[in-house]
């Protein structure tokens, strides 16, 4: 692509020499001949220190906030906001993607992954192949890409979105995280939609948002840049997010003042499955009964999210309604059918307010036993364990210490140290420690009683062990699916 095209739309005024370029980077590491640096400024790091480097591997093409000191070969062009301008560039570079796709953006301090996967569970129902884009990572039809951010960066996230579209889809759910849409990751895309979820201090200090004002301002972006907003009113901030929305603004909750709202709700416990029902009404359609096959009340306002952007599209409710009894979320209240006798959940809960907020979904179900079994990662803040036994010593009935990424701390030292916060908890004779992880599941699953529901809390979508630096293939699936293999169980 030569620079002219590769520029169009940036702050980068000027003149400058004509130039084929073939690739953008921002990392130093990855300069070559006929790359384009693009020198960025983070929180900890200043892509123009390492400028010279760049040259040194034989790029001639920077872009840059500051003058640089490099040899007169180089083409140092003046930018005003470079995270800016490389988005921008990214765009050109990959042929403006996200103008052949339907774009979903999702944000807010809680749900955004649940929706997601409802909505793309939604619309593959109807044929509409659909790329997500998100914490877990991206993905369409059965690929994976993997990602580093929740948003990725911005070259990143174009060049996922260039391949989801060759790839055939035709809509993209995408979280956006609020430091996302700070550092212009999203910079230069117009969303079909953007959806709030909700609002609450989150990523507050240390390198993310210096205030929640800061916070609240970041996440409202999104819907200046959002066709029409689907928005929370039973929110503390739905009207300030309503007030920064550029197109339409359609409410949920469960106020009937809202578009979109629900009655009678209900956990909803079959063999082998958890769930729950309501019946969704609205201004726009008559009223039918959902049933989802996600546990915890909190679920009921991620479906109302999802139901309003998918009447907006024009997907029937009989698509919505099969397709919400069989969505499921890696790792997060993942319900993995072993026995109709008992239920079994994964769940990425790491810190003591998560667990709470599980076992509290888990205890309206009125199982016979909550046995929750997790460990607690290693070289970081021990606060973590303490939050943990304490929690599982209040809340559970059964207790499984195990491994969960030591890294270079002893594994069964940091499971000691739980199990003392499990007895200062008033937990003790009601837990057993297991440092393999495997076979503490294996332990878990040969003695669940009927009507227990097993929590195997922490790992959640990840497949592997993190030991001494390296990360270890583990997928907790992999365990279930043997254990059932090894008892004939199907």
């Amino acid at each position: 692509m030569f620079l002219k095209e590769l520029l169009e739309g940036t702050t980068v005024a000027g003149d400058y020499p004509q130039a084929d370029i073939c690739d953008i980077v921002y990392d130093s590491r990855k300069a070559r001949l006929g790359t384009a640096f693009v020198c960025m400024k983070g929180e900890t790091t200043d892509g123009h220190k390492y400028a010279k480097s760049a040259y040194d591997l034989g790029c001639r093409v920077f872009v840059a906030e500051e003058a640089l000191s490099l040899p007169d070969d180089a083409i140092v062009l003046m930018s005003e906001n470079t995270r800016r301008d490389l988005a921008q560039m990214s765009i050109n570079f990959f042929g403006h993607p996200a103008d052949e796709l339907k774009m979903i953006g999702i944000t807010g301090t809680k749900g955004k992954t649940s929706i997601t996967y409802i909505l793309r569970s939604a619309l593959e129902n109807c044929g509409i192949k659909t790329g997500v884009i998100g914490t877990i990572g991206a993905f369409y039809g059965d690929k994976k890409i993997p990602t580093v951010n929740t948003t990725p960066e911005s070259y990143e996230l174009q060049k996922i979105l260039r391949e989801m579209a060759d790839g055939g889809c035709e809509a993209v759910c995408m979280e956006v995280s609020s430091i996302g849409l700070k550092m212009s990751r999203v910079h230069g895309v117009e969303f079909y939609a953007g959806i709030f979820t909700n609002l609450s201090p989150d990523h507050i200090g240390g390198n993310e948002h210096k205030t929640f004002e800061e916070y609240a301002y970041w996440k409202k972006q999104l819907y200046v840049h959002s066709g029409f907003t689907v928005a929370n009113r039973d929110d503390a901030f739905f009207d300030d997010i309503a007030a920064a929305s550029k197109g339409e603004v359609i409410s949920y909750g469960l106020d009937e003042k809202c578009d979109y709202y629900a009655e009678n709700i209900n956990p909803l416990r079959r063999p082998g499955f958890l769930g729950i029902e309501f019946d969704c009404k609205s201004r726009f359609d008559s009223p039918w009964h959902a049933q989802v096959s996600m546990p915890g009340f909190f679920s009921v306002y991620n479906v109302l999210a999802s139901v309003a952007l998918l009447h907006k599209m024009g997907i029937p409710v009989e698509k919505m309604r099969e397709a919400f009894l069989h969505v499921s979320i890696d790792g997060r209240m993942q319900i993995v059918h072993v026995s109709d006798d008992y239920s079994v959940i994964i769940d990425y809960a790491h810190n003591g307010l998560s667990m709470e907020n599980v076992i509290e979904t888990v205890r309206d179900y009125k199982p016979n036993r909550v046995v929750a079994l997790f460990g607690s990662t290693g070289n970081k803040a021990t606060i973590r364990r303490q939050e943990l036994g304490l929690v599982s010593a209040k809340m559970c009935d059964f207790i499984i210490i195990t491994s969960d990424d030591p890294d270079f701390e002893d594994p069964d030292a940091i499971i000691d140290e739980i199990a003392g916060w499990v007895e200062k908890g008033g937990g003790a004779g009601k837990y057993v420690k297991i440092t393999d992880r495997a076979e503490a599941i294996e332990y878990a699953l040969d003695h669940m009683q009927k009507w227990d529901v097993l929590l195997l809390l922490g790992k959640g979508h990840e497949h592997f062990m993190k030991v001494k630096g390296e990360k270890i293939y583990f997928s907790e699936l992999d365990c279930i699916a043997n254990y059932m293999k090894k008892h004939g169980m199907k």
